[in-house]
């Protein structure tokens, strides 16, 4: 737990800041609208994905969907299309996003545990994750399309009333809304492409350039006494977000006192050449802690603590290893995952309405995600 939080409990805790204040400033329902103003009215299942994959780069899941639902429904409204399309879309693009790409914690330690630089880990969870969102996104639609929605039985018309966000009266331009979160990724890539900003490109310098800048346009928006609340908020929600990582950490090192890293080690010793294989044992192990924990966060660090003893013996880039661990844990959990009753209760759904969005989305987006990452892992093998 110690080693854990010493390692990415800064980089975590300052990311949330960071989101409260993009929240809190309006920031994030410009860079929504905007996002969504891009796109054709027929790709706006596409343009909500997407607007959920940037939100949640620094905004927590549900704060993503609170703001993207109402803009999707009035999408819907026009389009002539029931809930599920918009639902499905949101959890697809801001779930894939959450898991592949920095700072949420999933993604944050897995260079810690493979011996890879973090901005190698940004490059990769941006490089797979929108081709995923685009091809989740098609496959889910068609879906819907076939007549898998029923609204009488999968809506229960109780959703959150989302349409009254409290905004300050002065937002953000769109370009000022996206620099805290620009800022901490181009800093980590370029260190990791360059190699000359190692002081401004750890994981938590870049963290703190980019919540200092939140926090200057906080101020500017907000006043300093609400820039201030905004923080504290921050912190309130952030402890738990430390339990459940620094709890991920000690289950991993009991899986790894306990012998089962040197297990899975001996098991595929004898198949150090199937890279396909190996990352799909990965991404297994993945999805069925998913299922077993419900948190996608201890799925994930169970699983690095696993296969990290692997990444010597595989061929590829252990990138490719740290997504498929990563991947495996994005696939769709139901009752013991909070998520899923996050947007259930939010969107109105019964059980059965949660089951066709957010957990089929991810599940798509998880299978679509190891077959990706298969694919270009074993070509990259051959280089």
């Amino acid at each position: 737990f110690g080693n854990m939080m010493g390692s990415i409990g800064f980089p975590i805790g300052l990311g949330i800041i960071l989101g409260q204040f993009v929240s809190d400033t309006g920031g994030a329902t410009v860079i929504a609208d905007k996002l969504v103003s891009l796109f054709p009215e027929k790709y706006a299942m596409y343009a909500v994905g997407f607007a959920g994959f940037i939100l949640s780069i620094p905004v927590f899941f549900d704060v993503t969907f609170v703001i993207l639902i109402p803009i999707g429904v009035a999408l819907m409204k026009k389009l002539n299309k029931g809930i599920g399309y918009i639902v499905g879309a949101i959890s697809i693009g801001a779930g894939i996003a959450h898991t592949l790409v920095p700072p949420t914690p999933n993604p944050l330690v897995a260079p810690e545990y493979f011996g890879f630089d973090l901005g190698v880990m940004i490059a990769a969870g941006l490089l797979f994750g929108i081709p995923m969102m685009i091809i989740s996104v098609t496959i889910h639609g068609m879906l819907m399309k076939k007549g898998l929605w029923n609204a009488e039985t999968d809506e229960n018309g109780n959703g959150l009333n989302v349409d009254e966000l409290e905004l300050p009266e002065k937002l953000p331009s769109f370009g000022v809304s996206l620099l805290p979160i620009i800022i901490p990724i181009v800093l980590i890539l370029l260190n990791t492409i360059v190699g000359w900003l190692t002081f401004l490109g750890q994981k938590t310098t870049s963290m703190l350039c980019g919540t200092l800048v939140a926090m200057i346009i906080a101020m500017k928006t907000m006043g300093l006494k609400k820039a201030e609340a905004s923080a504290a908020n921050a912190l309130h929600s952030a402890g738990m977000v430390f339990l459940i990582t620094g709890a991920g950490g000690s289950f991993s090192a009991v899986i790894t006192a306990a012998g089962v890293s040197d297990a899975i080690k001996n098991l595929v010793s004898g198949i150090s050449g199937n890279t396909a294989l190996i990352l799909f044992i990965a991404w297994f192990l993945g999805m069925a802690f998913r299922q077993i924990t419900g948190s996608g966060t201890v799925a994930s660090l169970t699983t690095f603590a696993i296969m990290q003893s692997v990444t010597a013996t595989i061929a590829c880039h252990p990138v490719f290893l740290a997504l498929a661990c990563l991947d495996g844990a994005l696939f769709g959990a139901t009752v013991n995952d909070s998520g899923f009753w996050i947007v259930s209760n939010m969107a109105g759904l019964n059980l059965s309405g949660g089951v066709k969005t957010y957990t089929l989305g991810q599940a798509i987006a998880s299978v679509v995600g190891i077959i990706l990452i298969i694919v270009v892992g074993c070509i990259s093998c051959l280089f």
